[in-house]
Formats: C-alpha cells, sequence, structure tokens
C-alpha cells in the first residue's frame, strides 16, 4: 500500500499561486480607487486573467532544478500579458476612467512584491534543505553506467536540488557501489521510503520495468529514465503518434522554431544598428588612423570561417597583425605577428566590432558559437563529440564559452572540449535572458580584463 511520505512540496504550488492572488486583489484598491470602478467585478476579472494567464506560461511550473533564467522568462511573459489585459478591461466599461499612471503604479508595485516573495521562497527552500536536511526526495539508481555515476555527482555536489542518493542496484555490475540487484529493489523501496527511481534504459527487461512502473504507480514512486548516450538524447525528444502508435523524434534546437528566430533576428538587427551608429560611425575612423600610422596593409582583416550549416562567410576585423601569409594559425601569446595597436585592440576585444556588420549582413549573430577557423573544424570535427552541433545556428560576436573563460588560444584538447560543451548547452538551453545574460558579461569582462585576450 502507499505510505505516508510527509512531504509538504505538493502544498508549495498552491501556496504559491493563493500568495499571488491576494496580492494582485489586495493591492488594486490602493491604486484604483479615483476611477469609479466595481471592485468585485474586477476582482473576478483580475482573477480569472491571473490564472489563464499562468495555464498558459505554466508560470507555476516550477521544480527544483528549474533554472533562475526559466523563473525569469515565466514571470516577464506573465507579467507582459498581464498588463496588456488590464488595460484591454478599459475599452470594454466606459462608465470607468482609464488611467494610465494608476495601471503603472499597480503593475510596478504588484510585480515587485510577486518578485521578492518568491525570490525568498525559491532560495530559501534551498538553504532549508541544505541546513536542515528536510524537503529531500530519497533516489535509487538502477543501473551502474557513466551516466547513472554523473547523476549520483550531481546529487552530491547539488544539495540544493534536494535528492538524497540512497544506492545503486543493478544485474549486471557487483562492486562496493551496487547494494543489490533489482530483484530486492521493492521491499527496498517501501523500507527506506524511496520517492523517486531513476533507471538505465538497457539495465533491465521490459517485463521487469513493466512491474516496477505498476509498483511505482501503487506506491506514489515516480519513476524516470536516465539516457545511455547523451549525444542522441536531449530534453527536445518529443514523442509523435502515427495513428495510435508512439514515435520517438529529436528536435535540433529551439533557436529553429520560426518564432524563435525571428526574435532573434530582429534583436540582431536591432542592436547592431545602434552599436554601428553610435560606436562603429566614430570609433572607426580613428582606429582606420592608428592602424595605418603602424602598420602597412587593410584596415580591416578579412576571412572566410564556417558559419550556419558549416557554409563559408567572410568574417570581419579591424586588423591587428602585420600583413602575413599565416592566417589559418591562431594567434598565441606575445606573437610577434601582432602589432602595438593591434595588442590593444585585442585585449579589449575592439578587434571584434566590424563583426555588427557581419550581424547586419545575416551572416553571424550578437550571440552564438564563435566561428572557428577552417583548420580547426578539420581537426577536431571528427574527435570531439557534439563538435558539428554548433553549426546548427549562426555564430556570434561572443558567446557562453568566452564568458566562461573559454575564448581565445587553444592550448590543449581539454579547452576545445570545455568550449564546445558551452556551445552546445547554449544551443540546446537558448533564451532571450540568456543572450541579455552573455552580453552584459562581456562587457563585464572587456572591463575586467581577461586572460587569454591576446
Amino acid at each position: 500500500m502507499p505510505n505516508n511520505k510527509g512531504r509538504y512540496s505538493k502544498y508549495i504550488r498552491p501556496v504559491s499561486a493563493f500568495l499571488d492572488i491576494f496580492m494582485v486583489i489586495v493591492l488594486f484598491p490602493f491604486f484604483f480607487k479615483e476611477l469609479e470602478i466595481n471592485y468585485l467585478y474586477f476582482s473576478v476579472y483580475l482573477f480569472l486573467i491571473w490564472f489563464l494567464i499562468s495555464f498558459f506560461t505554466k508560470f507555476y511550473e516550477i521544480y527544483r532544478f528549474t533554472t533562475p533564467v526559466e523563473i525569469v522568462s515565466k514571470t516577464v511573459k506573465q507579467a507582459v500579458f498581464f498588463l496588456l489585459l488590464i488595460i484591454a478591461f478599459f475599452p470594454f466599461n466606459r462608465k470607468v476612467f482609464f488611467s494610465g499612471l494608476a495601471i503603472a503604479k499597480y503593475f510596478i508595485i504588484l510585480f515587485l512584491v510577486i518578485i521578492i516573495l518568491k525570490t525568498i521562497l525559491f532560495y530559501y527552500l534551498k538553504k532549508y534543505r541544505i541546513a536542515t536536511g528536510n524537503n529531500y526526495r530519497n533516489t535509487i539508481i538502477i543501473g551502474y553506467t557513466d551516466q547513472s555515476k554523473d547523476l549520483k555527482d550531481l546529487f552530491d555536489k547539488r544539495p540544493d536540488y534536494g535528492y538524497k542518493f540512497k544506492g545503486f542496484f543493478s544485474d549486471k555490475k557487483s562492486n562496493e557501489n551496487v547494494i543489490g540487484k533489482t530483484d530486492a529493489i521493492k521491499n527496498y523501496c517501501i523500507e527506506q521510503k524511496i520517492d523517486e527511481i531513476y533507471c538505465s534504459l538497457n539495465e533491465i527487461s521490459n517485463d521487469k520495468l513493466k512491474s516496477l512502473v505498476e509498483f511505482s504507480d501503487i506506491n506514489d514512486i515516480v519513476i524516470k529514465f536516465i539516457p545511455d548516450t547523451k549525444a542522441i538524447f536531449s530534453k527536445y525528444l518529443k514523442i509523435d503518434y502515427y495513428g495510435l502508435f508512439p514515435v520517438l523524434s529529436l528536435r535540433k534546437t529551439p533557436l529553429h522554431d520560426p518564432y524563435v528566430k525571428f526574435l532573434k533576428r530582429s534583436f540582431d538587427f536591432l542592436f547592431s544598428i545602434f552599436i554601428v551608429v553610435v560606436i562603429l560611425s566614430w570609433l572607426a575612423p580613428i582606429m582606420a588612423v592608428l592602424i595605418k600610422l603602424e602598420s602597412r596593409g587593410p584596415i580591416f582583416f578579412k576571412q572566410s570561417r564556417p558559419g550556419l550549416d558549416e557554409k563559408g562567410f567572410v568574417c570581419y576585423k579591424f586588423r591587428s597583425m602585420r600583413l602575413n601569409g599565416t592566417t589559418e594559425q591562431e594567434a598565441s601569446r606575445n606573437d610577434p605577428r601582432v602589432t602595438r595597436i593591434g595588442r590593444f585592440i585585442r585585449k579589449t576585444s575592439l578587434d571584434e566590432l566590424p563583426q555588427f556588420f557581419n550581424v547586419l549582413l545575416g551572416d553571424m549573430s550578437v550571440v552564438g558559437p564563435r566561428p572557428h577557423l577552417w583548420s580547426q573544424n578539420i581537426n577536431y570535427g571528427k574527435k570531439v563529440k557534439k563538435y558539428m552541433v554548433r553549426h546548427y545556428v549562426k555564430p556570434g560576436i561572443t558567446g557562453l564559452a568566452q564568458v566562461k573563460g573559454y575564448r581565445g588560444e587553444i592550448e590543449t584538447e581539454e579547452d576545445m572540449v570545455n568550449r564546445i560543451r558551452y556551445d552546445v548547452f547554449y544551443i540546446e538551453n537558448w533564451s532571450i535572458f540568456l543572450d541579455f545574460k552573455i552580453i552584459i558579461l562581456t562587457v563585464v569582462n572587456i572591463f575586467r580584463g581577461e586572460e587569454k585576450a591576446y
């Protein structure tokens, strides 16, 4: 029979929703008292639109592993649609006077209060789990594979997620880390009050898996599956039905969504126009004079780089080196090819600014994986897993790998592996807020200085 686990996690979401709607209804009379509005009707209207919007934006689908970026994204969506529907109320009720100032005050105060409450709740729960050891989920893992060991390490490193790992079960491996065979799982789960079971897909037979799923349903235990290769499975794995037959298919990235493409391209275009007009319009002539004074040659360095779908494009930079015949060789520390003004503009990343013209032309994006040399594609394309995934999207002027410290010269293969790891994470977890964060960190790093900016 189901055991009483005594968790209170199920109450967090209703309490959070109640606090939000309480603030929504309680605050508006302070700002709309001069508008001769029917408080009862307007309260019902606010209540309905809040929950309708939260349903479509999945505002309350926040889990212990949800990232702050996702939470901010959901909050902004909720805020924008809520504001629009508040404004939409007034044209249909002509007896009520419209006040943009009252709406603005109400909206700003309401969401400040909600954000503060949610921030306190979000971080309090994480600290509470670490400090008290309560509100944890007991977990076991079926299968002793590289992926299952990585998951166990994640549970150990992130106590704020709130998972308490109890042990491995396996029929295929036997060592001190494996506490039992799969036949012993059911009794163990009941005795230890296990909340979640993580199962490696290749570990148990279909009959055992079916029995385990039925056992989990009866005992209110969540069962989740660990993919046996991260190279194939991702969060963009979706299920389609051919009639009643389920078929798994793999979507590439969120950046392949037409709406997202339009949003990102619009931002790229507007941001690049701003940089070209406000900065490059006066900086480019100064850079031209400084570059010409020190060495002969063109102002701009033009080089073919692999871009979207590995199609070549001409990448522009301010020239920072003397003319040479080794353009496929990346710059190294104290590189003799670099001029004095070149060292400065490379250190400050000013040499990259002409790439905003590449963005306007549609060859690049403001944020994305940095375009590598063709020689690097040849050297690492088949050696580094998921290397070619970076060509699913347009290359960027800056990227997640760069702000995490993996920029400049590739000294070891591990440098490239880490760079690709961040590039792929960006591609598979893109959001407009992640782009903003990377842009801000790029500016901060420019002023702070970077060790590998040479």
